[in-house]
């Protein structure tokens, strides 16, 4: 049986560390500068309490939020834990009074499915830093999305 332990945490290296471990690329170099907002992080506590099963970071650049990372654990996908996770980041940009929250989706039927809809990187804060990967346009495709709030 899963018991969902949901905390807010400032170590967004630990978070780095799982996003990389769940497929997602971490930039070392941010192309302009990043201000952490706020992070969150999920835990099975009847498995391992000290084990990451999800988490969420958002972040601002250029003045806009962004989710700078978001993952959940093979093991507990399909249990609607990435759509909790996106939520509470939702409400976050609501409650400091937000318009629309932007993120990079390799993904994206999930995020389309929470209300995002495209954008073309021309029209997006520069915090999209696939433009100089190797893999970009050969084996990952990923897609700039925007949610707006209000």
């Amino acid at each position: 049986m899963v018991k969902l332990k949901l905390s807010e945490t400032e170590r967004y290296e630990e978070l780095k560390g799982f996003f990389i471990e769940n497929g997602l690329e971490v930039s070392e170099e941010d192309p302009v500068p990043t201000d952490m907002v706020k992070c969150w992080k999920l835990v099975d506590e009847n498995a391992d309490p000290q084990k990451l099963i999800g988490a969420v970071a958002l972040a601002k650049r250029e003045g806009e939020f962004i989710i700078d990372g978001i993952a959940v654990d093979s093991g507990y996908r399909k249990m609607k834990l990435g759509e909790m996770l996106l939520e509470l980041a939702v409400e976050e940009v609501k409650k400091l009074s937000g318009d629309s929250i932007y993120l990079v989706a390799r993904v994206p039927g999930f995020y389309k499915a929470q209300g995002f809809e495209n954008v073309h990187k021309d029209d997006a804060p520069i915090f999209f830093e696939c433009l100089g990967c190797p893999q970009y346009g050969v084996s990952c495709h990923p897609e700039i999305m925007k949610l707006n709030i209000r």
